[in-house]
């Protein structure tokens, strides 16, 4: 039997301050997902569209109740290191840990006791079905999950360095989420939710993002609540020009959206990102709510009628990925039960010092997913939060 290399992988490095997002149970787990059997080859060229859906163990496909919160976009692999303040060439081991932004909010409203669901790709491979097994433990819906034999899975490498900076190197080749095609886009999964849950690196490369475009359309059809995190991965652009048209090439459809300190800053071409004027000016005429992440120091908030500051939790951070997903699981899975929130300003505060204590809780521990909180946690540190 001939054995095929897998495709060389293409690293992409690079690093964010740490001033990003780090504010901001026990579950039963379900069946694990069917592997098939036989070795499963990877090909540097996707040549046909596969569409393979995640399924239990007895072959029958998962079904649910429509979900409140799908999110859209990649689910990958994080290796953090064991030992912190140490570059990624310096860090003696690592350990995995799943992540991807989309799926880390999908799993963080899970925790909290919301419902979500997840639609993406990742490699028919053995990390893309310990991913899909991640999600069904964890109770978030995966029938929009599928599998490409043609790509592995993303990995990304991720540290915090002891200057304060997060350094990441991807391995993208192209990798499996990079090639869902719109064909293979479960609508109605997206059209019965409340809310629709997206990012910007989707929208990088083909197929994907004629994908990505596509589902967010049929979202903002049906009448369904658009929620943006673009979660800048600049290095993962072809130039920074590139980034900022991708990016607001989707701005005016969104009705929430999450931007940190450092998008401000980028999105408005180097101008302040605490002034509220510059802040103002991303405000588009359809924006129900923006929502400006500070790390330990909690987030702004800017709608029509009313805008403030809400404090953070001071903790010390371990490991600073998925604080900003977790902030946003926070306050979708709040938002999805009650869309009165946007209009009352006295309960946003409250859900937003709720999400911010779920970025700070994330934090304190290794990896992204791993770390997500549960709602009771959550509830158990709210006392310790400035007003």
């Amino acid at each position: 039997m001939a054995l095929h290399a897998a495709a060389p992988a293409c690293a992409v490095f690079f690093r964010l301050p740490s001033s990003s997002p780090s504010h901001a149970g026990g579950r039963r787990s379900l069946p694990a997902v069917a592997r098939p059997r036989g070795v499963v080859s990877a090909a540097p060229l996707r040549t046909r569209a596969v569409r393979t859906k995640a399924i239990f163990s007895d072959g029958v496909p998962e079904t649910s109740n429509s979900p409140h919160v799908v999110c859209f976009g990649e689910l990958l692999i994080d290796f953090v290191p064991t030992v912190n303040g140490l570059s990624l060439a310096e860090a003696p081991a690592f350990k995995k840990a799943p992540g991807g932004a989309p799926a880390n909010v999908a799993v963080g409203i899970a925790r909290l006791g919301g419902s979500s669901a997840f639609i993406g790709k990742v490699g028919d491979d053995e990390f893309g079905y310990m991913l899909a097994d991640i999600l069904k433990q964890n109770n978030v819906n995966n029938q929009g999950l599928l599998f490409d034999p043609h790509a592995r899975t993303a990995l990304a490498f991720v540290t915090l360095r002891s200057d304060g900076e997060r350094e990441f190197m991807f391995y993208r080749n192209p990798s499996a989420d990079m090639l869902l095609e719109e064909k293979e886009l479960d609508l109605d999964l997206i059209r019965k939710a409340k809310i629709f849950h997206h990012g910007s690196i989707s929208l990088i490369t083909e197929p994907c993002k004629t994908a990505h475009i596509a589902a967010a359309k049929a979202a903002k059809d049906a009448g369904v609540l658009v929620s943006y995190d673009p979660n800048l991965r600049l290095p993962l652009w072809s130039s920074a020009e590139d980034a900022r048209d991708g990016i607001l090439s989707i701005w005016e459809t969104a009705d929430v959206i999450k931007i940190s300190e450092e998008e401000v800053s980028f999105l408005t071409n180097g101008e302040d990102p605490y002034d509220d004027a510059v802040v103002k000016k991303l405000i588009h005429s359809n924006l129900k709510l923006l929502l400006v992440t500070e790390g330990p120091d909690g987030c702004r908030y800017y709608s029509k009628d009313f805008s403030g500051r809400v404090g953070g939790l001071k903790v010390s951070a371990v490991d600073t990925t998925g604080a900003g997903d977790a902030f946003v699981a926070g306050v979708l899975s709040q938002l999805a039960t009650d869309f009165s929130l946007l209009q009352d300003e006295g309960r946003l505060r409250e859900a937003l010092k709720f999400a911010n204590v779920c970025g700070a809780l994330t934090v304190t521990e290794r990896g992204a997913i791993p770390a997500l909180p549960t709602r009771q946690q959550v509830l158990d540190a709210l006392t310790n939060v400035v007003a």
